[in-house]
């Protein structure tokens, strides 16, 4: 098929690559011409583990491409995948401007029956939005409309697309249904389910997914905070009850909070939702209530030991990114917890194995960048662990010993056994666990 995927952010870049991957003809198209002259030059502008093996094999053999004539790639397309920015505005609804232009857009170069297919994460209701504006210049056979939210992990993302664990997409006609399904049989081949629905349920499917897995996040941090409170360790109580079929191991691990580009938006959106329907979604509300306070846990801890008055104090941090094998730092935890830290006085130092460039655009020159982990531990007073990329979970610890002007460790990620901290002699103060103080 001959696919056009409007914006080449995080969804629309593996979106593409993806569909072009399983033999279709890929065009993306941007408006920033930089951008894409740098993406046909074969720079991918982030990192997702797999991506560029895929992007450069699809570009070389001639399947992706990138432009920023939208005219001329609508009119040789069949299917139109809108994969827009929708930032919260400061009410925290989704901001539809960029879905809606294009839109508008559309509505004056289709030409010959396309299929629309808003990919962006969207408020209900939007399909039918879209539906309207292109519907004002448009013959109704001349388009169909179809919501299909992604579910990508980021991090894992191309499995993720390659191999679904469903396919949930919002279809009013038997034409756009069938073309949707060719499209994504190939990915589904293992047996997981194409779900067709309509346009509203797949809308609210995508937010109430990503809702409910912040709410487990937000639920196991606030069981953390009662575990160190009554003397528990969360550890167990994670086993405990992940191993319960009717509960599952995923997102019971607590830390410093949930970020990223969809959990934070999406619950806020889905709230706002809520509000304007005049439903008070209580536990949805206490969700964000609680990851934003999760978020100073870590620095209370610091506090706790180190005081409030932080100058002259260095601090030692490892990883930026929201979360492991990404660059995103879009509402990271980290961002929060550095710039208290600041504010307190102190000396930041950080390392993170991708995402440095992207904090630097945040802070500059206020913290310093360190190129490997253990070049920040030099007279650190205390290390603080906010990612758990797989390189931290074995350091040397002897050497951190060494270098650290006291052995000290705040870990927002539980990466470490609490006995074998105790045995290497270190202060180490994790989530939802027992304070070990081997120094004392």
């Amino acid at each position: 098929m001959n696919i056009a995927v409007i914006g080449t952010g995080y969804v629309g870049l593996v979106s593409g690559t993806c569909f072009a991957e399983t033999g279709n003809h890929v065009v993306c198209v941007d408006i920033d011409a930089e951008k894409v002259a740098k993406l046909n030059q074969g720079e991918v502008p982030i990192f997702e583990p797999g991506l560029d093996i895929l992007f450069e094999r699809n570009t070389r053999q001639g399947r992706l491409s990138f432009t920023v004539d939208l005219e001329g790639t609508v009119k040789k397309s069949d299917i139109i995948f809108l994969a827009l920015p929708t930032p919260p505005g400061a009410d925290g609804a989704a901001d539809l401007s960029h879905v809606m232009k294009v839109a508008e857009q559309l509505s004056g170069m289709i030409e010959r029956y396309t299929i629309v297919v808003d990919k962006s994460t969207v408020p209900v209701g939007t399909a039918e939005k879209v539906s309207a504006i292109l519907g004002k210049k448009l013959s109704p056979d001349l388009f169909d409309v179809v919501a299909n939210p992604e579910f990508l992990r980021e991090g894992v993302a191309i499995d993720d697309f390659l191999k679904p664990d469903r396919v949930v997409i919002g279809v009013n006609s038997q034409k756009a249904r069938d073309v949707m399904r060719r499209l994504y049989n190939p990915f589904v081949r293992q047996g997981n389910p194409i779900i067709f629905m309509d346009h509203r349920s797949a809308e609210m499917t995508k937010y109430a997914a990503n809702a409910y897995l912040a709410t487990r996040i937000s639920f196991m941090n606030e069981i953390a905070n009662l575990c160190e409170k009554v003397g528990a360790n969360v550890d167990f109580v994670r086993k405990g009850i992940g191993s319960d079929n009717r509960i599952g191991k995923r997102f019971l691990f607590p830390g410093i909070g949930y970020g990223g580009s969809c959990f934070p938006k999406d619950v806020q959106a889905l709230s706002r939702t809520a509000h304007e329907s005049e439903y008070n979604f209580k536990i949805l509300d206490a969700v964000m209530q609680v990851n934003e306070l999760q978020k100073g846990t870590l620095v209370q801890k610091i506090t706790g030991y180190l005081g409030q008055d932080l100058s002259g104090k260095k601090i030692a941090i490892w990883g930026l990114a929201f979360k492991p094998n990404t660059d995103d730092i879009r509402e990271a935890p980290s961002l929060t917890i550095i710039s208290e830290l600041l504010d307190m006085g102190a000396e930041i130092h950080v390392f993170d194995p991708e995402a440095a460039e992207n904090v630097k655009a945040v802070f500059g020159d206020r913290i310093q960048y360190a190129g490997d982990q253990y070049e920040v531990l030099p007279d650190a007073d205390a290390l603080a662990i906010l990612t758990e990329w797989s390189v931290f979970r074995t350091p040397d610890f002897e050497e951190m010993k060494s270098l650290l002007k006291f052995p000290v460790i705040f870990d927002g990620r539980n990466l470490y056994d609490l006995r074998n901290m105790e045995e290497l002699g270190f202060y180490y103060q994790s989530i939802g666990r027992d304070l070990i103080n081997a120094t004392s």
